[in-house]
């Protein structure tokens, strides 16, 4: 926020002048003050004049800090401070003090000479004047403090909401990126098993060709979101598993095991699709005799657990760039950050992948 712009502040600041000059300067002297009875014509003429003399010098220090505030809002960058600012920042609060002295004591003969005349005006000596300045020197000093106060804190506020944006558009970039490379994954192999199987049987191929145009569909609305139902995805997984049985015939068992009461959950698009694809790839479709693939999706101590088992044994090759595995756990952390879990493992000769993501 521009203070400079802030009739609160301005307003703000005005009153906070006004009561700091009259509770240190205007009251004390009052309080000094012995009344008999009741109040002469020259003690009501001095309670008059004091009352002035507060409003004046904390007038003039209002405007004079507006002085001083109009050059931390255009010179002082507090996110590229260097020395030379700070010693800017004297030189403006040592001017405005001059200022301050210098007008201040003409200003207030004003007051003298209506209520006293100007035979009485009494010209002080310098060193009587130097007497007040720290008085009227600590006034512009915890102004400048509160000043100062709240500009660092508007600063560390926008520096947080800097960083916060920044991060927020990081992880936008590389969620979008992660799902760049889901997309031809998935796509180049499914056009392949549906291209040898058109020939061979041309309904069932066009049966193919309508999923894989579902699965097309899917991936390119769900592109730009980061989440979407469990049901959606389900939908997805079937439809890639028909299509993996163009090539793998009955050496492919699915098994999907699924509380329904978790349909609506909100989960990464195209996560499990992707665990399902690495268990045909890298597990049944290596396997002659084929294998089983079991999905089993429940509630687990209140968050949700996906598991993909399948037959066979946990080998990475050296060729392999674990495209998946990776972009599974950097897609995960991006939206749960450390609330997500996931692990890959081989128990009992089944290669076991789990998910944990909190409700």
């Amino acid at each position: 926020m521009k203070l400079l712009k802030s009739g609160k502040y301005h307003l703000l600041n005005f009153l906070g002048w006004q009561v700091y000059t009259f509770s240190t300067l205007t009251f004390s002297k009052i309080s000094y003050a012995k009344f008999a009875d009741g109040l002469t014509t020259a003690q009501l003429n001095a309670l008059y004049y004091t009352l002035w003399e507060g409003f004046l010098c904390a007038l003039l220090g209002f405007v004079l800090s507006y002085i001083i505030l109009l050059f931390l809002e255009t010179k002082f960058n507090l996110s590229n401070l260097r020395r030379k600012d700070w010693w800017n920042l004297f030189f403006v609060f040592s001017l405005a003090q001059i200022i301050y002295h210098f007008t201040l004591w003409p200003l207030l003969d004003i007051p003298v000479m209506y209520y006293f005349g100007s035979s009485n005006i009494q010209h002080l000596t310098l060193l009587m004047k130097i007497t007040n300045v720290p008085g009227f020197l600590a006034e512009f000093l915890v102004w400048l403090f509160i000043v100062l106060a709240i500009k660092i804190y508007e600063y560390i506020n926008e520096v947080k909401f800097n960083r916060l944006k920044l991060e927020s558009s990081l992880k936008e970039s590389q969620l979008n990126s992660l799902k760049g490379q889901i997309n031809p994954h998935f796509m180049f192999n499914s056009l392949n098993n549906i291209r040898g199987l058109i020939l061979e049987n041309p309904l069932k191929s066009r049966e193919m060709i309508t999923r894989l145009s579902e699965m097309l569909r899917y991936s390119l609305t769900k592109n730009d979101i980061n989440t979407i139902a469990l049901e959606e995805e389900i939908e997805m997984v079937e439809n890639f598993i028909e299509i993996s049985r163009i090539q793998l015939e009955n050496r492919l068992k699915y098994t999907p095991k699924i509380d329904t009461g978790l349909l609506k959950m909100e989960i990464p698009p195209m996560i499990i699709q992707m665990l399902i694809e690495n268990a045909v790839k890298h597990g049944i479709a290596k396997l002659k005799e084929g294998g089983e693939i079991i999905l089993d999706i429940h509630n687990n101590d209140k968050a949700l657990k996906i598991v993909v088992s399948n037959t066979g044994v946990l080998s990475i090759g050296e060729d392999s760039t674990q495209l998946g595995i990776k972009n599974i756990e950097k897609r995960l952390h991006l939206i749960y950050g450390e609330n997500a879990n996931f692990k890959l493992q081989e128990i009992d000769n089944q290669v076991v992948a789990e998910i944990t993501i909190p409700f």
